[in-house]
């Protein structure tokens, strides 16, 4: 069976079916096509078409209502040949796009990328079902307080269709709070449509945001959609909207106060229902008050305004993350990493996390890669992650001889390892991390406490080391 989002070419010109074929072939996409033009639908249906390229003169003879029958089936649609006397029923649909002959291969590629990116975002908006309580997105893991508040004012924003800004620093999930919402509204049945205002080039970006016409600039092949026509009637994500230039602030703002745009090299207006989502890793008070960015199109965009919290303030989710990270690389990679000891886990929660839950989830995918199995221990983790644990273990004291020996008893190898290790590091402490001088005041070689270090895996922070 071909695979969803198999192209699926209708051409009664062999040369042109040929050329077409072999042309996508080598970009890289799947490829069929069929000479029984009675059976066409039952083809769509049965490979699970997500893209047809079609000839609209052959399909005037074969299939006149061709685009309504197309409609039930729902794939994306390429029509080839298009002229302004060709009639061909209604157009005014995201997954309609029109080309004229002759056939230019790069514009050809080009509408074909656009209409891949409908396909994925149809296939996200229909196939992710919210899982948690209170119906949020199961990407949205968190019990501590600062996060059940979070979730309660997710469902309360997503009842309305008022403009929601959400502020929070790189990696938090500020788009995952933004899906959130888009899926709990009334509009979850549209498309979300995400764009990152840093990501694409200055000269680009209205491009992207409203979309150009034919010819309107060098490079212009064909009509494009841009991404607030995709997001009619759904919602559209602006992510790290403080980077936006300020130019494209001001027609934005047009945009939001009056509901409609022009597509580059257009004169004509058009309407858009969408509901705006915008987020920024940087502080927009602030932007605003070094007329960095517009106030008027902050005070737009902050109707409703949500703070992310970081991880490090909110520690308690870090073992709930952490084993829904683990499940979920375990499954993909098919490891079987058991968990993470006790020692690792205070370890984990003890760190700063300045890269977030990305930087949570990053890390976990990578242990499971290398562990493969068994249980992550502190050895497991990189050397960044242990240089808190020495800060905290050289400020604890060292183990005396009247020490309360506890009521479940110890393991002694354990205990006389941790006991040295705790010699190690008071010792580096107060030689200011100088491995010569620690090698001294623990009567021992320099090469020796090396050695020891190393199999330890311990690390002193700043070393401040003669050689």
């Amino acid at each position: 069976m071909d695979t969803p989002g198999t192209i699926f070419i209708v051409e009664n010109d062999r040369k042109t079916r040929d050329l077409v074929s072999a042309f996508l072939k080598y970009q890289g996409y799947d490829i069929a096509h069929t000479t029984q033009t009675s059976h066409i639908f039952d083809t769509i249906r049965e490979k699970h078409i997500g893209i047809v390229i079609a000839d609209l003169k052959f399909l005037a003879g074969i299939a006149p209502n061709f685009i309504e029958q197309a409609k039930k089936i729902n794939p994306l649609l390429v029509l080839i040949g298009y002229n302004s006397n060709a009639h061909i029923g209604s157009t005014n649909e995201n997954n309609i796009f029109l080309m004229s002959k002759p056939l230019n291969l790069d514009e050809l590629e080009s509408l074909v990328m656009r209409a891949r990116e409908f396909q994925t975002m149809k296939h996200q908006d229909t196939s992710a079902a919210p899982r948690l309580p209170h119906r949020l997105n199961a990407s949205i893991i968190g019990k501590s307080t600062r996060m059940v508040t979070l979730f309660e004012l997710i469902e309360k924003v997503a009842e309305s269709s008022a403009t929601v800004l959400i502020q929070g620093e790189s990696g938090t999930g500020k788009e995952l709070a933004a899906r959130a919402i888009h899926q709990l509204s009334s509009r979850s049945d549209k498309h979300f449509v995400p764009i990152n205002c840093a990501a694409i080039p200055e000269d680009l970006i209205e491009s992207e945001l409203f979309g150009h016409v034919k010819g309107s600039f060098t490079g212009a092949y064909a009509n494009r959609v841009g991404r607030f026509e995709m997001a009619d009637k759904g919602t559209l994500f602006l992510d790290e909207i403080g980077d936006m230039k300020a130019n494209l602030q001001v027609k934005l703002l047009r945009v939001l106060q009056s509901k409609e745009f022009e597509p580059v090299g257009s004169t004509k207006s058009q309407k858009v229902d969408v509901r705006i989502i915008a987020a920024s890793n940087k502080k927009l008070e602030a932007l605003v008050e070094s007329q960095d960015f517009r106030e008027d199109l902050f005070y737009r965009l902050s109707v409703i305004p949500i703070t992310i919290p970081p991880l490090r303030e909110r520690r308690d989710d870090i073992p709930l993350l952490i084993e829904s990270f683990l499940s979920r690389f375990n499954s993909e990679k098919r490891h079987a990493v058991t968990g993470f000891s006790r020692e690792t886990l205070d370890i984990l929660c003890d760190y700063e996390w300045p890269g977030n839950v990305r930087e949570l989830e990053n890390l976990v995918e990578r242990l499971v890669i290398l562990k493969d199995s068994g249980l992550i221990a502190p050895s497991d983790l990189p050397e960044k992650y242990l240089a808190r644990k020495v800060q905290v273990q050289v400020q604890t004291p060292a183990l005396t001889a009247g020490s309360e020996f506890p009521e479940t008893g110890i393991c002694l190898n354990s205990a006389l390892e941790e006991f040295e290790n705790r010699l190690i590091l008071q010792a580096l402490e107060r030689t200011g991390g100088n491995k010569k001088e620690a090698a001294l005041l623990l009567n021992l070689k320099r090469t020796t406490l090396i050695e020891k270090l190393k199999k330890k895996n311990l690390a002193f922070g700043r070393e401040n080391e003669t050689p």
